[in-house]
C-alpha cells in the first residue's frame, strides 16, 4: 500500500468503465425478450425471386424482386434527357385485412409520381361559393389593376 498525501479519488476510471458496461449488459434486453408474443423468434423471410439488371451502356437497367409475404417490388429505368435517372415501375404488398396494396409509378424529371387507390385525393368542393365571396374577388382584383395604373381611379 502506498502513503500519500493526495486523496484517492472515490471513483476511478477502471471502476467507471466497469459499472457503464455493467449497467449496459442489464439494460440490453434478453434475446428470449426479442422473440415475438407467441415465444418464438420470427422467422426469416424467404426471397421467391430476385432478378437485377445492372445498368447497360446507355443506362438502362431493372429489378424485380418477390418474397414468400407477397411483397412485390419492380422497376426498369434508364438514363434521363438531362442526366438524370427516368423510372417505371409498381410494388405491392398483402394489407392486415388481406387485401393486397398496389402502387405504380414514375420517376422522372418531374419527380415521383405514384398512382393507387390507397392514395389520399382532394375532396371535391363542397358547395357553391357565395356570391359575397365572387364579390370580394372581383373587387380585389379591381384594386390591383387601379395599384398597377399608378392608383388612378375611375370616376
Amino acid at each position: 500500500m502506498l502513503l500519500t498525501d493526495e486523496p484517492r479519488p472515490l471513483i476511478d476510471m477502471k471502476t467507471a468503465v466497469f459499472f457503464t458496461v455493467l449497467a449496459l449488459a442489464t439494460a440490453a434486453p434478453a434475446p428470449e425478450k426479442l422473440a415475438d408474443a407467441g415465444g418464438a423468434a420470427p422467422l426469416p423471410i424467404a426471397i421467391v425471386r430476385q432478378v437485377q439488371v445492372n445498368p447497360d451502356a446507355l443506362g438502362a437497367h431493372s429489378s424485380d424482386f418477390e418474397s414468400a409475404n407477397g411483397i412485390v417490388f419492380q422497376f426498369s429505368g434508364s438514363e434521363g434527357v438531362l442526366g438524370g435517372a427516368n423510372m417505371i415501375g409498381s410494388y405491392s404488398y398483402p394489407q392486415a385485412d388481406g387485401t393486397l396494396a398496389s402502387v405504380s409509378f414514375v420517376a422522372n424529371e418531374n419527380g415521383f409520381q405514384p398512382q393507387s387507390s390507397l392514395l389520399p385525393v382532394a375532396p371535391a368542393f363542397p358547395h357553391p361559393i357565395p356570391q359575397f365571396v365572387l364579390d370580394q374577388i372581383e373587387f380585389a382584383r379591381l384594386e390591383d389593376e387601379r395599384r398597377a395604373r399608378g392608383g388612378v381611379t375611375e370616376a
